[in-house]
């Protein structure tokens, strides 16, 4: 399955149906008086998070979505049924913006979440209702008033509770192979990352998520590389795990890079707590390890920790250390966002 989290979407409520002009016909009624049924409700157009979902794919392939109109009314004061919802099903992560792409509507955080994007217009009163003192047999009735329609960007945003950054080729992906059943490509070039993955960690019998995103380079945030558009689906992370490579030649500049990329951006990604590894030093002797943790520390502020995902080296010790962080996060910052409807008619 291909990944793609971000799409544009056109969507239309229903219209109302509408009211019906009828009258009473039956055998010995003289008077029979209006019998016209309102007209039923156009449908809603929904969106909802749902389980088994991780990408927008599926809105690839169909941008439109329409509900139905409401059932005209009938004789013998029928009301019209309403129209068919529409439910847009969504992973839990899922923004959704106005037409701007900057306008936030709602945010979908948690499965199960439903949103009333668009409510279908109301249904056309029948002739019954026109009927009065001097108008005994009124000819007229409403029509159903029109539905709501507007275009709408998705826009998915992972839920994990801890975020891989670094630049291309740091070990992100193999730590993540390493300690999560994912199964992200590795290979010994740069960007082999191409699009966020996910895993889950365990550790001491606790579980946390993991998201790798593709890595950053200088200049990403004007668009240099892959850029910085992944970056988003570490916005909701607990705690970030920035891996600097044993292979780069000076660990406290290529801290410092990707750092800069993080401010940069914004959205309170540098503000995130931090746990900085040197990763991939298996392939350093004791004493240039050494010289590289200490030039790291200087960049960091931080002691760093040691960390390689192919000789196992240090990987439980910085699970620990990420979900010491998450459980602590989660037990002041619960996620939860209350679900409501936009438009309320």
């Amino acid at each position: 399955m291909k990944f793609l989290d971000q799409a544009k979407v056109f969507i239309r409520s229903g219209d109302g149906g509408a009211g019906s002009v009828s009258f009473r016909r039956e055998k010995f009624i003289e008077f029979g008086g209006p019998d016209g049924g309102d007209g039923g409700r156009g449908g809603d157009v929904w969106v909802e998070a749902v389980d088994g979902l991780n990408t927008l794919i599926d809105y690839r392939y169909q941008q439109h979505f329409r509900a139905k109109t409401g059932v005209h009314g009938m004789g013998r004061n029928r009301t019209g049924a309403k129209g068919a919802d529409v439910i847009m099903k969504v992973p839990a992560g899922t923004q959704i913006f106005e037409e701007d792409n900057e306008t936030l509507i709602h945010d979908l955080t948690e499965v199960g979440q439903r949103y009333r994007l668009a409510a279908g217009g109301n249904g056309g009163f029948g002739n019954q209702h026109f009927k009065t003192s001097t108008n005994q047999a009124p000819r007229r009735a409403n029509p159903g008033l029109p539905g709501m329609e507007m275009t709408i960007w998705l826009r998915l945003k992972l839920i994990a509770d801890a975020g891989l950054v670094g630049l291309p080729n740091a070990g992100k992906s193999t730590f993540l192979a390493a300690v999560t059943a994912a199964k992200p490509k590795i290979a010994d070039y740069p960007f082999t990352t191409l699009h966020p993955n996910l895993g889950v960690a365990r550790v001491d019998a606790r579980e946390f998520v993991i998201a790798d995103i593709p890595g950053l380079i200088e200049g990403a945030h004007e668009g240099v590389g892959i850029g910085d558009r992944f970056l988003g689906h570490v916005e909701r992370t607990r705690v970030l795990l920035h891996l600097v490579s044993a292979l780069e030649e000076n660990p406290g500049k290529a801290y410092k890079t990707v750092r800069g990329e993080l401010e940069a951006y914004g959205q309170g990604l540098s503000d995130k707590p931090e746990i900085v590894a040197l990763s991939q030093a298996d392939t350093l002797d004791p004493d240039a390890r050494k010289k590289k943790l200490a030039s790291l520390k200087r960049a960091a502020g931080q002691q760093p920790m040691v960390l390689s995902a192919v000789s196992g080296e240090g990987v439980e010790a910085v699970l620990r250390s990420l979900i010491a962080i998450v459980e602590q996060s989660r037990a002041e910052r619960p996620v939860s966002v209350k679900s409501e409807s936009r438009w309320q008619k």
